[in-house]
C-alpha cells in the first residue's frame, strides 16, 4: 500500500510534537499573591492568582510557616483543562500567633517535563497583627436634616487603611487632622429612607482589623418641593441645538431633550461623584459660604420636577442644586476659599466650575456664560470666577449652585446659614489638633 508523502510528514511531526511536549512540556505556572508583604489580620483576604500561559493547572498548596511550625491554609486540585485560577482565603483557621510568618505558595502544572510536573513556588513575608484598634467619637451633638450634612470628630489608636462614616450601603471617608484625630463630613441623602440612615464611624487598620462606633445624633426629616415644567417648542429647539451632537440617533427635539435629561444627567452625576474624591484632606474654606448677591431663587434643592409636553407628562427628574437668577451675565463669586478642580463643559451643567473646599466638600456653578478661572487655581471667597448664563440644560440666564459631600448633593442653604455653620461645623473643628 502506498502512503502519501504528505501524510508521512504530518505523522512524523505529530510524533515529534508528542515527544517534545513530554520532555519539555509547558512553562511552569505564573504565581502572584496579593496583598504584598506587610501587616495582615486573620480576616484580611489574600488572593493567589495562577496562569499557566496556555498550559494546564494541576494543584495548588498554600502553607503558612511561623518559627518551626507549618500550617496548610489552602489546598486545591484542578480539573483537566484549567489554565487560570484565582483563589481567595484568609488566616482565620491558621492558628498563627501575632508576629512574622512566611506564606509559601506552590503551584503545579498539568503538563510534564521529562516525565515530571512543572512547579512554581513563591514565598512572601508578612506580620500577623490581631490587636484591635481603639476608636472613639469625640464630637457630641449631631443634628442632621434630611438632605443636609453632619460632621463627626473621632480618634483612632493606630494607622488606618481607611476610616469614615458608613450607613446603608454607603461610605464617606474621614481625614486625619493631626495626631490620632480625624474628621468626616457626611450627608443624610435627600432620597434615603430615614429608617435606613443609621450612621456609624468605622475604621480599618493596615492589617485589615475593623472597628465601628456609634454616633449620638438627632434626625429631622424634611419635605421636598415639586414643580411642573412646561416644555415649549422654543426651549426644546434650544436644547436640541446644544445636545444634538451628543445624541445623533435622537430624531426630534423632544427625543434629544429626553436623552439629555436622562442619559446625560446620569453621566454627569457619575462625573460629579468622581470629582468628589479629588479633595484636600484639610479644610480650605473660611467661615460661612457666600450666596450670589442680589438674586431671586428659581428652584430649590431636591425639587421633584415633572416635565410636560403638549399636556402630557414626558419625564421626571430631581433638581439637586439651587437656581439663582439676577441680571443677565451677572458676576458669579466663589462661595468660599478653595481649589478649582473643573472649569469647562459638563453636560447638562453647560459651562461649569467645581471648587474643592476640602474634606470632600465641593461647590458647583452651572450654566455659565463666561469662566475666568482654570483648573488648579486657588480662589478666595467672593472672588469673581464667572458670569451667569444659559448654557447646558437651562431655559434662561441664571446660576445653578450646588454643594456636594464626596459626590453626594446636599442642601446649599445650610452652608449659607451662619448659625448652622457655627453649631454643626465650625464649632467642632477647633477641637481638632492641627
Amino acid at each position: 500500500m502506498n502512503i502519501n508523502p504528505l501524510a508521512k510528514i504530518i505523522a512524523a511531526v505529530a510524533v515529534l510534537g508528542t515527544i517534545l511536549f513530554y520532555f519539555f512540556g509547558t512553562r511552569a505556572p505564573v504565581v502572584s499573591v496579593t496583598p504584598g508583604p506587610g501587616l495582615v489580620g486573620v480576616a484580611r483576604e489574600l488572593t493567589v492568582k495562577l496562569d499557566t500561559r496556555g498550559g494546564g493547572l494541576k494543584k495548588l498548596t498554600v502553607t503558612a510557616v511561623q518559627a518551626e511550625k507549618k500550617t496548610e491554609v489552602l489546598a486545591k486540585v484542578y480539573p483537566p483543562g484549567s489554565g487560570q485560577a484565582a483563589e481567595t482565603f484568609n488566616l482565620a483557621k491558621s492558628g498563627l500567633k501575632d508576629g512574622p510568618f512566611t506564606l509559601e505558595v506552590t503551584a503545579t502544572g498539568a503538563a510534564p517535563r521529562f516525565g515530571a510536573s512543572r512547579t512554581s513556588s513563591v514565598k512572601q513575608s508578612y506580620t500577623l497583627d490581631t490587636k484591635p484598634l481603639e476608636l472613639a467619637v469625640v464630637s457630641v451633638a449631631h443634628n442632621i436634616n434630611q438632605g443636609g450634612a453632619g460632621l463627626v470628630v473621632y480618634t483612632v489608636s493606630k494607622e488606618v487603611e481607611k476610616s469614615g462614616v458608613t450607613f446603608a450601603d454607603k461610605f464617606y471617608p474621614g481625614f486625619r487632622q493631626g495626631g490620632n484625630q480625624y474628621v468626616c463630613l457626611f450627608p443624610f441623602p435627600y432620597d434615603l429612607d430615614p429608617a435606613k440612615f443609621v450612621p456609624r464611624v468605622m475604621a480599618v487598620d493596615k492589617a485589615g482589623n475593623e472597628r465601628t462606633a456609634g454616633i449620638n445624633y438627632h434626625l429631622t426629616a424634611t419635605a421636598r418641593s415639586t414643580d411642573r415644567i412646561n416644555l415649549t417648542e422654543a426651549f426644546l429647539a434650544k436644547i436640541a441645538a446644544e445636545f444634538k451632537g451628543k445624541f445623533p440617533q435622537a430624531g426630534t427635539p423632544l427625543e434629544i431633550f429626553l436623552k439629555a435629561n436622562g442619559d446625560q444627567r446620569a453621566a454627569d452625576r457619575k462625573a460629579v461623584d468622581t470629582y468628589g474624591r479629588e479633595t484636600s484632606p484639610v479644610p480650605l474654606w473660611q467661615g460661612v459660604f457666600l450666596r450670589m448677591p442680589r438674586t431671586a431663587p428659581l428652584g430649590g434643592f431636591a425639587q421633584e420636577r415633572t416635565y410636560i409636553h403638549q399636556d402630557k407628562e414626558v419625564d421626571r427628574q430631581t433638581h439637586l442644586g439651587f437656581d439663582l437668577a439676577s441680571l443677565a451675565h451677572a458676576d458669579v463669586p466663589a462661595a468660599n476659599r478653595g481649589k478649582v478642580i473643573h472649569a469647562g463643559d459638563l453636560g447638562i451643567y453647560g459651562q461649569c466650575i467645581i471648587i474643592d473646599h476640602g474634606l470632600g466638600l465641593q461647590s458647583i456653578y452651572g450654566h455659565l456664560s463666561r469662566i475666568e478661572v482654570k483648573q488648579g487655581d486657588t480662589v478666595e471667597k467672593g472672588q469673581i470666577i464667572a458670569s451667569s448664563g444659559a448654557t447646558g440644560m437651562a431655559g434662561g440666564d441664571h446660576l445653578h449652585f450646588e454643594v456636594t459631600i464626596s459626590g453626594q448633593s446636599v442642601n446649599p442653604i445650610e452652608w449659607w446659614d451662619a448659625h448652622w455653620m457655627k453649631n454643626n461645623v465650625a464649632g467642632k473643628l477647633p477641637a481638632v489638633a492641627k
